[in-house]
């Protein structure tokens, strides 16, 4: 399986945070989190990657937006997590 990176922002009060970290860490996956409660400056970097969506979670899979805990859900779902996870990083 190839390397994948994965990158969450987050917030400390975060419902969907928590079960979007627990979907990952069923599938045997792993994360970076970045808190935007806590640096501005990851806010500031979330805001540019996401096209201006404010809420949290905000995934990145090998540098492609996934979009938050719904999204995340689909993508499973419909196989596009595997896929995602499957893709070398360029």
């Amino acid at each position: 399986m190839s390397k994948t990176n994965i990158e969450m922002y987050t917030t400390a009060v975060c419902p969907y945070c928590v079960a979007a970290k627990r979907l990952l860490s069923e599938r045997g996956l792993s994360w970076t989190e970045l808190r935007v409660d806590r640096d501005s400056e990851a806010r500031m970097t979330m805001l540019s990657r996401s096209m201006g969506v404010r809420s949290v979670p905000q995934i990145f899979i090998n540098g492609q937006w996934v979009g938050g805990f719904d999204e995340l859900v689909i993508a499973d779902h419909n196989g596009t997590l595997q896929t995602l996870i499957e893709t070398d990083i360029a």
